[in-house]
């Protein structure tokens, strides 16, 4: 694809997320990686009205090359990416049954949700937690890189997921299943619920490897 395709591809891609409740207001961003730096959405925009002309285009190292100023957030596409390097595109968003997971007391940080649907094992896999840290602080970008490096997402503590994928359309359907799995988890709490046994998982992973 174009640089100019992907741009108009994110514009489409962000207006389905908003359209769809899986953002709101200004919240969540998307990036997709080129050959010398990424595209990645523009500081205070709404997902749902995005313009393919003002999509900030960075150089390697986060140099802002055209378009408008880049999100805030845009060092985490960058960790992201430095841990997986196959990965072309990431989608952060502040979905409301993410968000509520990443808020609760007890959960296993190595792997915050259960196998509850083959998809989600084979779109999302493993979800490791990554500690608290107030937006912007320079610590979280490598608390986001060493968890990545095991996972293709990651989810954020009282803030969000953070999901990469081999192409644009792949990393919005990893968070689109991330979602709907952590929405169907916490319907599940309290309830006798029959997981994904490890051999079903190992077979899953073995057949669709990440």
């Amino acid at each position: 694809m174009t640089e100019r395709d992907l741009r108009e591809r994110i514009a489409e891609q962000g207006a389905s997320l908003f359209d769809r409740g899986l953002t709101a207001g200004s919240s969540g961003n998307i990036s997709v990686r080129l050959p010398d730096g990424m595209l990645v959405t523009p500081t205070n925009s709404c997902l749902g009205r995005l313009d393919p002309d003002r999509i900030s285009r960075l150089d390697s190292v986060g140099n802002l090359l055209s378009g408008d100023k880049p999100s805030k957030e845009a060092f985490l596409h960058q960790s992201m990416y430095r841990a997986r390097p196959q990965e072309e595109a990431i989608v952060h968003l502040h979905s409301t049954h993410s968000v509520a997971v990443s808020c609760l007391d007890g959960i296993d940080e190595d792997d915050v949700l259960p196998p509850i649907t083959a998809y989600y094992v084979m779109r999302v896999g493993t979800l490791p937690l990554v500690p608290y840290f107030p937006p912007g602080d320079d610590s979280l970008a490598e608390a986001v890189e060493k968890a990545a490096g095991l996972s293709r997402a990651v989810l954020l503590s009282n803030h969000g997921p953070v999901v990469s994928g081999k192409s644009l359309d792949a990393a919005v359907n990893s968070t689109e299943e991330l979602e709907e799995t952590a929405r169907l988890f916490l319907l599940l709490r309290h309830e006798q619920t029959r997981f994904l046994t490890e051999q079903q998982v190992s077979e899953l992973q073995a057949r669709f490897p990440n």
